[in-house]
Formats: C-alpha cells, structure tokens, sequence
C-alpha cells in the first residue's frame, strides 16, 4: 500500500516578495499549486489514501477560497478512488470541520478533541490511523496525557497537529517521550514547517510544510510518501513537489577584476544549483521541479569589490536574474556580504588605527555565541535595530526581523574599505 501524507499546506495564503514578473504566478507557485500537484502525484502513484496533518487552510476567514481548492483536490481523488483524511489544527480550527461538512468525501479525524480511529486497507496491508483535532485555537495541555490506545492489527499510525518539546506552548504541547510511549508504529505530525528526516526505521515527526511559505522555509518541501509491504513500512521519502523554493548560495568573489565579474560567478552558481535540482529524481510527478527559487545570495572570498558588488546588486533584488531548465526563474530575495579585505584581518586588527579597530570588531563577528565581545556587539545592535524599527517613520514598510550579525558586518565591512581608501589615498 501507498499513502501520502502532508503537512502544514495553509490554502489561502500567497508568497511574499515574488518579484514584479511572478506576481500573476502567485496562486500557482502557493499552497493551491502545490496542492494540485500533491494531487497528480497521488493519482499517479495510485495512492490509497492522502493525509492532512492540519493548517489545512491558513486562515478562518478563508472558507470561501480553501473550499474552492480543497474541493476540487478531494473530488479528483475521490474519482479515483483515493480516500483524503484529515485533522484540524490551530489555523483552521473552525473552518476545516465546516468544509468537512460540505465535502463529503473528505473525511475529519478527531473532532472536538477527541481521539478517533480509521482504518485503510487495499485487500493486502492495513494501517489504523488514530487522529486528534483542535477543538478551539489555543491546547495548553498534551492531547496525549490521558489517552491510552489499543493498536489494532497492522500497522498503527498517529495524525496530530502539535508543538513537540515545548511546554509552555498554547498549541497543543507534546513531548517526545509521551509520542516514543504512545505504543504505535509512528506519528505524522503538523505545525512545525520544516520537516524531520522521517525514514522507514524512524517514522515519527514533523512532515513540514508542502511548500516554503517564505525565505525561512529554505530547501526542499512536499508530501512524504510511505510504502508498505508484508504489515510494515517498507519505505519512506520525500517528494519535492513545491512548486516556489528558496535557497541560500555562496558566490566566491576572490580574483575578481572588477566588480561585474560578480554577475558571472553568480550565474555559474545558479547553473550548478538547477542541474542539481535538475538531475534529482523525483517521482512519480514529472513536473516535481520548482517554477521559481527564490535564492539568498552570499557574496565571499577576499576581495576589495565586496562592498561594491553589495551596492551593484542592490538594484537588483526582487529581479530575476536567471532562467534555468524548463524556462524556471530564479530571483534574488536578497543578498548580504561576508568577504573580507585582500589585506589580512588578523594581522590590520594589530594595528593601533581606527581601521585595526574595526578588523577587530569584524573578527569578533566570526566567533561562536558565548565569546563576550561579540555577543555585547550583537546586542547592542539588536537594540539598535529594535529601537530605528518602533520609529513611526517605518511604520508603513515591512522590514521583517533584520539579521544583527549580517547588519553590523555589511555596514563594518563598508566602513572599513573606505578608511583603507582613505589610508591608500594619504598615504
């Protein structure tokens, strides 16, 4: 037997930061795109069972959207005879039952908080699923502390929505314990967006999100696909069906001449990234390959360009830049700076000048949490940052949550090449 199991989808939420030439992909590049290829891939397969661990829909308010979606996945599952069964969590609380009303063919685990049991066979195996929903947005106790279950023949596998390891948390906190205690063969879980490394001999945690949502939903997502053979898991992988992928890559920028030499060692990056997608065999959906990637792109190497290469590509965020296999775009999300000077930190941070200073400061950078200059440094421009961003001038622009580390060492690393210029100029 083959199921398919996906985790947080969010229907009725659209990437953020596409740039101006993707923005009429949004619907296809989000959740509803990546739903309808979870779809395909579940027909193709001849899956005997799609599962929804929950954040089916992203907000309450979504009814109308979510039931469009939804609906029209279900209904193409239904024809071929392939069973959708899920369980609410924090997000759609209340509108995943209501759609379950409207869509019978879709079949709610748990509702109310109550622990429920389901069985799916194909004549051959069998798995009992036991499934838990949220029966309002906040759980401050384990849905697992009290429930004492009885397997059933087969294999027996838990849906749940919940935050593992997290004590204090309002959305149903369970710890790994209680789940490792609970006396069946594995739990799919839903809540936390990137996924666990589950496998045949560990199937137990978190399925992810089914496609990165933003920047901080880096590598690949899709549904999992679990086989079964002689009353146990046979096999277990991921598919990487997101349609939008973000991604972070390293661009050496050491020997270059000038500045524009940057836009090809960026190219030549990107080339190896879209054969290695490229090359990755995906089955059994022949378009599992990424429309879009959005990349965060990190310039290194010693150089004295990388402040320049910095500005240069200012003017390009939110552009692509690259059109790789099967015409997929790939855009800068953004871009930082981590090169150093081609003079030697170490040895300029021995200097008593207002540039050896600030090598210092840069090295301190490069040392791990717990080194007390460095953390003092990073603080203190978190405090900064914090207290610019409260300014009301601000108030209209979204900013996100600003990297102290990158902020000090771009706005450092430009400050030392001009006293250097300075020094070079005088000198």
């Amino acid at each position: 037997m083959r199921i398919l199991a996906v985790g947080d989808m969010h229907l009725g939420r659209t990437p953020s930061r596409l740039p101006d030439e993707l923005v009429d992909q949004a619907r296809d590049l989000g959740p509803a795109g990546a739903w309808d290829r979870t779809v395909n891939t579940a027909i193709n397969a001849g899956v005997t069972a799609v599962l929804l661990a929950g954040d089916v829909v992203e907000r309450e308010n979504d009814f109308f959207e979510a039931y469009r979606e939804l609906e029209q996945g279900v209904q193409r599952l239904a024809e071929a005879d392939i069973k959708v069964i899920g369980v609410a969590g924090n997000h759609d609380v209340k509108v995943l039952p209501r759609l379950a009303k409207h869509i019978p063919e879709f079949q709610l685990l748990g509702k109310d908080g109550q622990w429920q049991s389901c069985r799916i066979d194909d004549n051959v195996d069998s798995i009992t699923l036991w499934g838990w929903s949220f029966p309002r947005k906040e759980i401050r106790t384990s849905p697992l502390s009290e429930q004492s279950f009885k397997p059933k023949a087969g294999i027996n596998l838990g849906l749940l929505h919940c935050d593992r390891d997290a004590a204090n948390s309002p959305y149903a906190p369970v710890s790994s314990r209680e789940l490792q205690q609970a006396g069946i063969d594995g739990w799919l879980l839903g809540h936390i967006h990137k996924p666990d490394a589950l496998s045949a001999e560990s199937l137990s945690g978190y399925l992810g999100s089914l496609t990165g949502l933003d920047r901080s939903e880096a590598g690949p997502h899709g549904p999992w696909l679990i086989s079964t053979a002689g009353g146990r898991i046979e096999q277990v992988e991921q598919l990487p069906l997101a349609p939008l992928r973000w991604e972070s890559v390293d661009v050496d920028l050491e020997g270059i001449g000038e500045p524009a030499e940057a836009g090809e060692r960026l190219l030549s990056v990107l080339r190896d990234l879209d054969n290695q997608i490229t090359e990755t065999p995906v089955t059994p959906d022949l378009r599992a390959a990424p429309d879009a990637i959005g990349v965060h792109v990190i310039f290194g190497g010693r150089t004295r360009f990388g402040i320049a290469v910095y500005d240069e590509f200012s003017r390009r965020q939110g552009e692509v830049v690259y059109a790789g296999s099967d015409n997929r775009s790939y855009f800068i999300e953004r871009h930082s700076v981590a090169t150093r000077p081609e003079i030697d930190l170490e040895e300029l941070s021995g200097q008593p000048t207002p540039a050896g200073l600030l090598a210092k400061r840069l090295l301190w950078l490069d040392e791990p949490e717990g080194h007390p200059e460095r953390d003092d440094l990073v603080a203190r421009a978190r405090r900064s940052l914090r207290d610019q961003g409260q300014k009301s001038v601000w108030s209209d622009l979204d900013a996100g949550d600003p990297d102290a580390v990158e902020w000090l060492r771009t706005a450092g690393l430009r400050a030392l090449d001009k006293l250097l210029a300075q020094a070079s100029d005088t000198g």
